[in-house]
């Protein structure tokens, strides 16, 4: 028998232990052994699309590590155009971790890289907009949003968790029920909870008429002007931290 094969045993225990320590001396995010994204077949589709927008979130935060205990904002498209975040809630440390189409269990899948690491005391979700438009149920999105805030609270269980409700867009005016039942889930759930709030942006956003404002909304009737987040903002401010 040659030496090597007697001595591969201990190098694998050897680096076995080394494993184990490395992982103990690792940040202050828990095993995602608990989260539904545990094993490969729950990995979102197509959750590849949006690797270099998170890679780039790593980097950013290579070159100026943001502190602990800021106001995260995640989410879809909406957050990504809220370009001057800061200026509308000075004072505040706020940290923007939107990205593109994103759908809920996208946002959750990411939230080991660009949520949870940060430690924040304070975390304000947008999403399940696009979920909705791309055929998922107000039942199955409501699940997802449930799973995603249950985590946080595993992950985080001093942090505060905000909901901001799916918006109004007239080019989705047609999911409105839709958006209206999953909001609604939301708004019962967090309400069964400590530290969590529920932002209802959907009734500043209306005319007397019942409709959209158009005045809240790009050329595309889906992203919002400056006048729209100002009436995000204005609902938001009284339940930040």
């Amino acid at each position: 028998m040659k030496r090597f094969d007697l001595i591969k045993p201990i190098i694998g225990s050897f680096l076995l232990a080394l494993l184990v320590f490395a992982f103990s001396c690792s940040p202050k995010v828990k095993s995602n052994a608990g989260s539904k994204f545990n094993t490969v077949q729950n990995i979102p589709p197509k959750i590849e699309q949006w690797e270099k927008s998170i890679a780039a979130f790593e980097q950013q935060d290579k070159e100026n590590p943001p502190k602990k205990g800021s106001i995260l904002f995640v989410g879809s498209s909406s957050m990504v155009f809220w370009k001057d975040l800061d200026s509308y809630f000075p004072g505040k440390y706020i940290i923007n971790r939107g990205f593109g189409g994103s759908q809920t269990d996208e946002v959750h899948y990411y939230a080991f890289r660009i949520l949870f690491p940060y430690q924040p005391k304070q975390v304000v979700v947008y999403v399940g907009d696009n979920d909705v438009n791309a055929g998922k149920s107000p039942e199955k999105v409501f699940n997802d949003l449930k799973d995603f805030f249950e985590d946080i609270r595993t992950q985080l269980p001093k942090t505060k968790i905000t909901y901001i409700s799916i918006k109004p867009s007239p080019s989705r005016w047609d999911k409105m029920d839709k958006f209206t039942k999953t909001n609604t889930l939301v708004e019962n759930y967090l309400k069964t909870i400590n530290n969590a709030s529920y932002v209802d942006i959907v009734k500043p956003m209306l005319l007397e008429n019942g409709r959209p404002n158009p005045a809240y909304f790009l050329s595309d009737s889906l992203h919002m002007t400056p006048a729209g987040y100002d009436v995000w903002a204005k609902a938001l401010a009284p339940h930040l931290e």
